[in-house]
């Protein structure tokens, strides 16, 4: 049986880390956990307050480590752009004895602003509208990037491809399923 990983996405708005879930669960039948349709799903009108963004992080959390602690793998799919968020899923992977796979979708600022402000950005994701440059920058300035010490794999969010993913995998000790 194939060890149960969590995936940590780390990168800007835009940088394609959404791309990059949705062909690793492909190729490992991982679950996956969105929180931009999670917090669609649990608010009619979202706001990102820090109150609904601390009700909705509890519950994703919960539901990780429920799917872990159930054998599954999963890929978590949100902006962990804080060391702290890092460090605090990697202690629930650890306590489900699960292997944790960062995976940095490594896009050019200029390049992922100008996918994450442009509509179709929205579109393809189900947004209500396109992220403004004011959000986006202030998203961005807060990237914390992986630090010497953290075990990572950067994608080059230039180049995503189902081959780029699975090499990304194959270097992580994933099988493919």
């Amino acid at each position: 049986m194939p060890q149960k990983c969590l995936f940590l996405m780390l990168g800007y708005p835009g940088a394609g880390k959404t791309t990059v879930s949705r062909l690793i669960c492909d190729l490992t039948d991982a679950v996956h956990i969105w929180s931009d349709h999670e917090r669609r799903a649990m608010f009619n009108q979202p706001t990102h307050s820090k109150a609904e963004s601390d009700k909705l992080y509890a519950y994703l959390n919960r539901r990780t480590k429920e799917l872990l602690s159930d054998g599954r793998s999963v890929v978590f799919d949100t902006s962990f752009n804080h060391l702290k968020d890092r460090e605090h899923l990697r202690r629930i992977a650890d306590d489900a004895q699960a292997k944790t796979i960062l995976v940095w979708v490594n896009t050019p600022l200029d390049l992922a602003r100008a996918r994450a402000v442009h509509d179709s950005h929205a579109l393809d994701n189900h947004y209500p509208e396109a992220m403004s440059e004011a959000e986006f920058e202030r998203i961005a300035r807060h990237l914390e990037p992986p630090q010497a010490d953290e075990s990572f794999y950067a994608i080059d969010g230039e180049k995503i491809s189902r081959e780029a993913v699975e090499k990304l995998l194959t270097r992580a000790g994933v099988i493919l399923s």
